[in-house]
């Protein structure tokens, strides 16, 4: 049995991390027997970052490598029927998506202000109370310090927004209406897509980028289209 460390529900999320909604939703689509595990404290995680798989003991970490992983045991499930320009095409898309636009969904929640008590609940309930002040203090640094590096750190909150209202058009305009990236089926680089917006639309209470985001009504059809193919949601049932 395959098992999968995710994080525990959080933010009306029952699963919060786009990386791990997007494993679960690969998983899901090719069958694989497997069970999800939480984990409230990614610094026990092999990377000290979530999701990684659990099989015969053996741990595999970072949602890419476990992609790869589950195409090499599915002799090529993963990627069947793609052509190399369309897996191009999604490795693009993926960097947009994970290397870029996610960056600002982690902002939106840790260096609001008034958003970041949200943070405090939902991701450090696990540690003792008398210095989860510290703690949170400190992880809170370390990620300004991180989205610094990754440079979107170093503009403006109104630059910050238009570099997100330009990834989203660029989504906007390449899902279709009415099927799927690459044709009728949902694959994996619908799931990184639609996981990463399932977070910031039923993000809960909204963030400045869900607010943005809900404009791009074809976007939010589309996230809806690929979770009720696969029949796996972010957002907890109500």
């Amino acid at each position: 049995m395959i098992q999968l460390a995710t994080f525990p529900p959080a933010f009306g999320l029952r699963n919060v991390s786009p990386f791990c909604l997007k494993t679960e939703m690969l998983l899901t689509s090719l069958q694989l027997p497997f069970e999800l595990v939480e984990e409230a404290d990614p610094r026990k995680a092999p990377k000290a970052k979530l999701p990684y798989l659990i099989v015969d003991g053996e741990k595999i970490a970072d949602s890419e490598l476990i992609t790869q992983y589950l195409d090499q045991v599915t002799q090529g499930q993963v990627y069947a029927d793609l052509s190399a320009e369309q897996k191009a095409q999604g490795t693009a898309v993926t960097r947009l998506a994970e290397d870029h636009l996610y960056w600002m969904l982690v902002a939106s929640r840790w260096l609001d202000s008034d958003w970041w008590p949200n943070v405090v609940e939902g991701f450090f309930g696990f540690v003792p109370k008398i210095v989860r002040p510290l703690i949170t203090r400190l992880a809170r640094k370390q990620v300004a310090k991180t989205y610094d590096l990754q440079g979107l750190g170093r503009h403006t909150l109104a630059e910050q927004k238009s570099f997100a209202e330009r990834d989203l058009a660029a989504l906007e305009a390449l899902v279709s209406h009415e099927g799927y990236l690459f044709g009728q089926t949902p694959n994996i680089f619908d799931f990184t897509v639609a996981s990463l917006m399932a977070g910031i639309y039923d993000n809960q209470p909204a963030t400045w980028l869900t607010e943005i985001a809900q404009s791009y009504n074809n976007l939010k059809t589309y996230t809806e289209r690929v979770q009720a193919h696969v029949g796996v949601y972010g957002r907890e049932a109500v």
